[in-house]
């Protein structure tokens, strides 16, 4: 997948907001593993915005895998400075997903709703609701009740 492409007021605002991070993932003497990897991109899941460390010293190495994450993950690079890369991807607003996919129709449904929170830092939340057949739930996490269909009045 290709990495995305950020203009420069972007990757200046991405990696002001990363300047105060801590990093999340480090990479070792083994290099980029598929574990490695797969930590990545569940903090970039978690977090959008995150900070890695290399522990070698070879600074083409570094590079290397700057840019395989970059191309593996379908993030953005930010910012390389010394042994710390800086990677961003969008964070997903909210998922809400069907728990029981066999019932269908009026009868009561239970749907699980995650809400991210405002900075990243922390985990989603994850609530599982009861939902009427006279109710749906909102792109915002809200649950609507069905407006009371009244009969138009004819003249006459």
């Amino acid at each position: 997948m290709p990495a995305i492409e950020l203009n420069t007021a972007e990757r200046r605002a991405l990696r002001a907001d990363a300047h105060h991070l801590d990093p999340v993932v480090m990479i070792g003497g083994d290099g980029l593993t598929p574990a490695v990897a797969k930590e990545a991109d569940a903090a970039l899941k978690a977090h959008g915005l995150i900070k890695v460390r290399v522990l070698g010293d070879d600074r083409a190495a570094r590079e290397a895998i700057f840019a395989q994450l970059c191309d593996e993950l379908n993030a953005a690079p930010i910012q390389h400075i010394g042994k710390l890369l800086v990677l961003w991807r969008p964070i997903p607003d909210k998922v809400v997903e069907r728990v029981d996919d066999e019932r269908r129709g009026a009868a009561p449904r239970e749907v699980k709703i995650l809400k991210f929170s405002k900075s990243g830092l922390r985990r989603p939340e994850v609530k599982k609701v009861q939902v009427m057949g006279n109710q749906r739930v909102t792109a915002g996490g809200l649950i609507k009740r069905a407006k009371k269909r009244t009969p138009s009045k004819k003249p006459g």
